[in-house]
């Protein structure tokens, strides 16, 4: 089976402000931009036999920067999750929200009010991962890497999948913006080759504060997050 390279988009405007975009038309700011530029400079130097992508702007304008030469397709079944009246709020209030403990918890019981369950969207997202694997592998062979371009919860829930982990355990993982993760699959298991690459180690240094640090949270960004 071929492999998948699962690319998250670059910072957008809402990532940087603390905000839950949603699958609001929001834009990539200019660190996401810068990115977006960077992580081209090692997908350009890969023979990707197809570009898939959500269909929202901030993954077109990361493949834009990122493989200007490219063609990418559209697939709703990498559409972001649809967080229903959650989208555009900042996460600090919906941390307070009762629903918010569920999806830190038990997201495979979350649903979104006048939004999507967290269940159904790991359900078609991986449907259309593994639906793309199969046709990239029959018209280009076992040998071949191909791309998708998502968002956040999106990669972490293909990713548990892939691990055999249980929706319930997907807030372990990470998928920073403009990172890499990348899966094999074979007729007998997924093998998850490399984890939320992004090639720079400098996200790890924790920022400068100002004013008295607080604990570490325990709590997942919902949406992805900003980066580490």
């Amino acid at each position: 089976m071929a492999t998948v390279l699962l690319l998250r988009h670059g910072r957008t405007t809402a990532n940087a402000a603390g905000g839950l975009a949603g699958r609001q038309p929001v834009e990539l700011d200019d660190t996401g931009r810068g990115q977006a530029e960077r992580v081209g400079e090692r997908l350009r130097a890969l023979p990707l036999a197809a570009v898939v992508t959500s269909p929202l702007i901030r993954c077109r304008q990361t493949l834009e920067l990122a493989l200007p030469d490219a063609k990418p397709v559209e697939d709703e079944g990498l559409i972001e999750c649809g967080y229903g009246d959650w989208e555009g709020q900042p996460l600090k209030k919906l941390a307070k929200e009762k629903l918010w403990a569920v999806v830190q918890q038990h997201p495979s019981a979350a649903v979104f009010p006048n939004g999507e369950a967290m269940a159904a969207m790991s359900a078609r997202a991986v449907a259309a991962i593994r639906r793309w694997d199969t046709r990239v592998t029959a018209e280009h062979g076992p040998d071949a890497l191909w791309l998708a371009c998502s968002h956040g919860d999106v990669i972490k829930a293909i990713i548990a999948d892939a691990m055999g982990l249980h929706l319930d355990e997907f807030q372990r993982i990470v998928a920073d913006p403009a990172s890499i993760s990348v899966i094999r699959y074979t007729p007998t298991r997924p093998f998850l080759v490399r984890l939320n690459d992004a090639g720079d180690l400098s996200t790890l240094v924790p920022p400068k504060r100002t004013r008295r640090r607080k604990a570490a949270s325990s709590d997942a960004a919902v949406g992805g997050g900003s980066g580490a």
